[in-house]
């Protein structure tokens, strides 16, 4: 039996990982949610095993953001303790050391669609809607949304979002690079799962060292991202997967992959 309360995690032997919310009925982002959250991806960055995880909701709704209710009987120096946890769940997701995916029905609302913005790409069900909320509430986004959003799609975009407070739908998110795929309603799990499918095929330490790469070297002038490129690839070179994956194909068999 799991040991949390409003999530669970499920394993598959292919190193697919599942982080599932369910906190009905909208998955709202209160204190024990988000405590049991900080808890397991901590536990998840590091399982050695993980190649790719899923956030997931077990009900109609991804995530409706921060828990109304409960945020009315904090004061301000709870909110000033509070959101900087939220926050830490973000940049805990973005830092994972294997890619995520964040597979959104329903509602992806304040802090929900900053989580889905936490992760490496974005599966929306085609009647979901997305949007950062927190303007028309008279504050703004607290856990990375006005950092994450610009980076992702551009700071005029990332404006009209915020600034609108509007749900956006998942065409339109579509549309403005927020979401990377739709899938019918119906399809979402079996989407996310295809997705994570193909990552988890491939080779586990060059995945994690291109994850790597990428994030380590956006900021950097493309002269010294390309030698940090370079250092990153020098360590899949004596790996057992890099020989494992030139023997699959001589053999013209699907590779062994090992992590190793």
């Amino acid at each position: 039996m799991s040991r949390y309360e409003t999530i669970r995690i499920e394993s598959e032997p292919n190193g697919m990982r599942r982080l599932v919310m369910d906190r009905p009925p909208v998955n709202a982002l209160g204190r024990v949610l988000v405590d049991e959250m900080t808890d397991a991806l901590a536990a998840l960055s590091s399982d050695d095993d993980a190649r790719c995880l899923i956030l997931i909701s077990a009900g109609k709704h991804f995530c409706a953001g921060a828990d109304l209710k409960e945020r009315k009987t904090m004061t301000v120096d709870d909110v000033r303790a509070f959101v900087p946890k939220l926050a830490g769940v973000c940049e805990g997701l973005a830092a994972l050391p294997f890619p995520s995916i964040a597979a959104v029905s329903g509602v992806a609302a304040g802090g929900g669609c900053e989580l889905a913005l936490a992760c490496d790409f974005r599966v929306l069900a085609e009647s979901s809607k997305i949007g950062l909320r927190e303007t028309a509430l008279a504050i703004i986004p607290g856990a990375g949304g006005t950092q994450r959003l610009p980076r992702l799609v551009g700071a005029a975009v990332a404006k009209r979002w915020i600034f609108t407070a509007e749900l956006f739908s998942a065409e339109a998110a579509l549309r403005d690079g927020v979401a990377q795929l739709v899938a019918t309603d119906d399809g979402l799990a079996d989407e996310a799962n295809r997705v994570a499918g193909l990552i988890c095929a491939n080779g586990p330490v060059a995945i994690r060292l291109a994850k790597q790469a990428i994030e380590l070297g956006l900021d950097l002038p493309l002269q010294e991202a390309l030698a940090l490129e370079w250092e990153r690839y020098q360590k899949v070179l004596e790996t057992h997967d890099r020989t494992e994956a030139l023997a699959a194909f001589a053999e013209k068999r699907p590779p062994r992959f090992e992590g190793r």
